[in-house]
């Protein structure tokens, strides 16, 4: 239990200090975490890359990817179709049978 924390709390302080935002880890192993775009980053025209680092662990094969709550069939990488404003981007680790695991990574944008 204490190896645990302990690991946590070096990929944590570790992920500062590469820009990584909203990770979050399971039981399982597996990971997740947004590269980019950042917290709060400002997006010129209405598509977005989104990069992220995936560790499967035991059970994770693939990623879901939500945009302001409703999900983006067939994400390949980039969000498009953005309007101006404010938007969230959420990325939630899946199973094979498409279960979320309860790994999940979000970032706020603003689209200009």
């Amino acid at each position: 239990m204490i190896r645990m924390g302990l690991m946590l709390v070096l990929v944590g302080l570790w992920l500062l200090g590469t820009g990584v935002t909203g990770w979050t880890a399971n039981d399982q192993g597996s990971r997740l975490a947004i590269v980019s775009p950042t917290q709060g980053a400002v997006i010129k025209g209405d598509s977005v890359q989104v990069r992220y680092k995936l560790a499967k662990g035991t059970e994770a094969t693939h990623i879901h990817c939500y945009v302001d709550g409703e999900y983006q069939k067939g994400f390949k990488g980039v969000v498009k179709g953005l309007t101006r404003g404010s938007h969230e981007i959420k990325l939630v680790a899946a199973s094979h049978d498409h279960d979320a695991l309860g790994v999940e990574a979000v970032v706020t944008i603003e689209v200009e």
